[in-house]
């Protein structure tokens, strides 16, 4: 990005607080936070460092999102960077990370205060303030008695440990609790992080009582302090939002009106924490009551294939009444806020509104044209073999529209020349990880299969046969066209959703092809007896180029790249190959 468009960029953005993401095409670079957005961008025409400046250079452009206060801003960073993973937020000096609070995946699970969580855990958060979150984790060890040590600790022990004799811990490493009992506890802890409240408070309110009238009033001090901190923990600025104990998924829709068009800002909430946004252009009706009106018409076409929220706060209520009743006919509670923090909530939707729209979201008309949500994950499928021989499939993933390669998995299928066959493994397999939790990964929003009519045919019996509820399409190459399970889209050849598609099903191609010509060539004996090549070696190879065949065209300089190959070593595969 040029210095006079960053400025410019800069000139548009919002004298208020927020977030700001610098982007590359779909990919997300950076994400930030101020309390003056225009001030802050603008400082980035001048970069404090070579990598920022490198990362200012690679942007094409630069998205906002206005919050209501500076804790808005910072939770909705966390969770963008959270989602994103920004590759140029991950070593700034003045990068802050927020505490969470997990559970680990273990079958005796440990609690813990956490800035860098495990991929399997259980995870409450970000939260702002670590002094409350760590005041409520002692509380809930003194209450539940949730281990807290380490793998190492934990384990090949004959007796407990300190945290035992202080009532911090219920001891599971000697058999002091049984594992049933013990997984009870911790489904309350994750009941109060839910926010169940009571779970916590009630014991500690007992226990303060009977402090005080055993005139034990220095430890009832104590534990009122603690309640008061535990009961405004989920209302008390810990989260962005805070509403009804059963409304775990909240929207805030805002509307902004310009000539002939308008903008729908869209909040989302899970669990009292804003994790996504959204915007979307319409063309605003011609008549005096032009915000309901846009209500009645966003609404059904936005949440007609769509999951529901539990909750839907409006500014003002839909002109047509057939739209409320709908929306409570599928459980939806529907409420104009005249005061307090939902108010607030709107307010907040509707200064995003008035930005305007995103400039193109593939994704956003990708589930658009299928007819689900955005689909910020899609995992692409793809089945490689030689006449049936060293059969294996591939399970790429993308994370709005970027390549997620540590979720990339692959499978060593049976042998046989069945293409639909295999793919109906390959699905099965993954579904059935799923379905059963053996799988760390989340379910995505899309799986695209790379193939036609048969390919998708197998993938969706496999789909029905574990009850993996997820939506899939295929992918086939000859005419480039969108296999459903009711239609078939012939979409433009420049069209950027198809696009976004193509990258997937190459990338589940190119992975399978590369798995299974290193599956090929594992059976080939050319690299064997090589001077200087042991398994070790043959494996790294195989690992750098892929194939025998990129072994034998690679040059000498190539091959002493890989670990364990010298010059002499090279010159033998050289002149072998």
């Amino acid at each position: 990005m040029q210095r006079s468009t960053l400025a410019e960029q800069a000139r548009s953005a919002p004298s208020e607080p927020g977030v700001y993401q610098f982007h590359d095409g779909e990919t997300v670079l950076y994400v930030g936070k101020a309390v003056d957005i225009r001030s802050r961008v603008r400082s980035y025409t001048d970069p404090r460092s070579n990598r920022i400046r490198r990362m200012v250079r690679q942007a094409d452009r630069i998205e906002f999102a206005v919050t209501d206060t500076e804790t808005q801003a910072l939770l909705l960073e966390a969770n963008l960077i959270k989602r994103h993973q920004p590759r140029y937020n991950v070593r700034l000096k003045d990068d802050k990370s927020y505490p969470l609070v997990q559970l680990t995946n273990h079958p005796i699970p440990r609690i813990e205060i956490t800035r860098d969580p495990s991929d399997a855990a259980t995870v409450f958060g970000p939260f702002t303030d670590k002094g409350r979150v760590e005041t409520v984790v002692k509380a809930i060890r003194e209450t539940y008695g949730l281990r807290g040590c380490s793998d190492h600790k934990y384990s090949g022990r004959d007796r407990p440990c300190l945290d035992y004799e202080m009532g911090l811990c219920t001891a599971p490493c000697t058999g002091e609790i049984d594992p049933e009992s013990y997984r009870e506890d911790v489904q309350a802890a994750v009941r109060f992080f839910e926010g169940e409240t009571g779970v916590l408070a009630d014991p500690l309110r007992r226990e303060m009582e009977t402090a005080a009238e055993g005139q034990a009033f220095e430890r009832a001090a104590n534990l009122r302090d603690r309640l008061k901190t535990v009961e405004n923990f989920h209302g008390g600025g810990e989260s962005a939002v805070s509403g009804h104990s059963r409304e775990r998924a909240v929207d805030v829709l805002g509307v902004s009106v310009e000539g002939d068009q308008a903008t729908v800002a869209r909040l989302h909430s899970e669990d009292g924490q804003l994790v996504d946004r959204s915007r979307h252009t319409l063309d605003a009706p011609d008549d005096d009551a032009r915000i309901p009106a846009l209500l009645s018409a966003f609404i059904p076409q936005y949440y007609a294939e769509r999951e529901f929220p539990d909750a839907l706060l409006l500014s003002e209520r839909p002109s047509d009444s057939e739209v409320t009743e709908w929306l409570e006919a599928e459980g939806v509670a529907v409420r104009v806020p005249g005061a307090g923090r939902e108010a607030t909530l709107v307010d907040l939707a509707l200064k995003n509104a008035r930005q305007g729209p995103v400039a193109g979201d593939p994704l956003g008309t990708l589930g658009d044209e299928l007819g689900i949500g955005r689909p910020t994950r899609i995992e692409g499928f793809d089945v490689s073999h030689s006449q049936g021989k060293a059969v294996v499939g591939s399970n790429v993933c993308f994370v709005d529209g970027s390549a997620a390669k540590s979720d990339y998995r692959r499978k060593k299928l049976t042998d046989r020349n069945d293409d639909y066959a295999n793919m109906y493994d390959l699905i099965e397999w993954r579904a059935s990880r799923a379905v059963e939790g053996r799988d760390d990964r989340p379910d995505p929003d899309l799986l695209l299969i790379d193939g036609g009519e048969g390919q998708l045919g197998a993938a969706l019996d496999a789909l029905e046969a574990t009850g993996w509820d997820v939506p899939a399409v295929a992918l086939a190459k000859e005419r480039e066209l969108i296999v459903t399970p009711d239609r078939v889209f012939d979409w433009p050849n420049d069209a950027d959703h198809l696009h976004v598609c193509q990258r997937v099903r190459d990338e589940a191609h190119r992975f399978a092809v590369q798995y299974h010509q290193t599956l090929r060539d594992e059976v080939a004996t050319a690299l064997d007896g090589i001077s200087g090549v042991g398994p070790e070696t043959r494996r790294r190879l195989l690992g750098r180029f892929g194939s025998v065949e990129n072994v034998r065209n690679a040059s000498e300089e190539d091959l002493k790249d890989v670990d364990g190959v010298g010059t002499k070593t090279a010159a033998a595969i050289s002149q072998r190959l």
